[in-house]
């Protein structure tokens, strides 16, 4: 069988992608192998690979090794999830950003943050406090912990005047990370921090990046009532 000559693993995929569309191939349908499509496509095995692999993680395909690639019969979708940069987020939205560095210190963390960080317990790291607004309004409070010695330069960074937020995005690689979602309330502490009452109900994120196997930051941010997180499918 002979088909479309492609090229890149982009064509690849989106051929692919319209035969399980169009119902060439159908849910629960054990698709052609590699080295097949590969010599139907005119292209290395190594590039069909490439498409397949992007397909799956996708949810439409499921890879069994030795069973072969089957449609999914049951794809999950997947929402996409970034690390936001704050300033963006809100002025994506048009509305004006504003920044306040609460506190920025160097300490031993509690030993949560260490036992997540997977650091010894007398490991010290920078504490970043901090308040995001939006329309000079409290829009998100920031409690952060960063690994001086993953990222050196964060000591010296400018966090005054730009976010730990936007600083790290810009200067700090990473190679993957957690993300948790969680609601609580505003305690005292806070409460007159993002403008509401004592006991107010918050949206939590809490998030740790890595470079490798070494944490780069752990992020805690308490958004105040009326905060809705919005992602893509």
């Amino acid at each position: 069988m002979t088909g479309p000559v492609l090229r890149d693993w982009q064509s690849v995929r989106a051929e692919v992608l319209r035969r399980i569309h169009v119902r060439d191939w159908k849910p629960g349908d054990l698709i052609p192998n590699e080295a097949d499509l590969a010599s139907e496509f005119g292209c290395a095995r190594s590039t069909v690979n490439r498409a397949l692999r992007d397909i799956a993680q996708s949810g439409l395909l499921d890879r069994r090794r030795k069973a072969g690639t089957r449609v999914a019969s049951n794809p999950v979708a997947r929402a996409t999830l970034s690390i936001p940069v704050m300033r963006e987020e809100i002025e994506g939205v048009g509305r004006k950003y504003g920044y306040q560095l609460l506190s920025r210190s160097t300490e031993i963390p509690p030993v949560a943050e260490s036992a997540a960080m997977q650091l010894t317990p007398d490991d010290a790291l920078l504490h970043i406090r901090a308040l995001h607004l939006a329309d000079d309004r409290p829009f998100a409070l920031e409690n952060r912990w960063i690994d001086p010695g993953v990222v050196p330069g964060v000591t010296d960074a400018p966090l005054e005047n730009i976010s730990a937020n936007e600083w790290l995005l810009q200067n700090a690689p990473y190679t993957h990370g957690e993300i948790a979602f969680s609601a609580t309330v505003a305690q005292a502490s806070d409460a007159p921090l993002l403008g509401c009452d004592t006991g107010a109900p918050l949206f939590v994120t809490e998030r740790l990046t890595w470079d490798g196997t070494r944490a780069v930051t752990r992020v805690r941010i308490l958004f105040p009532p009326g905060y809705q997180m919005r992602t893509a499918l």
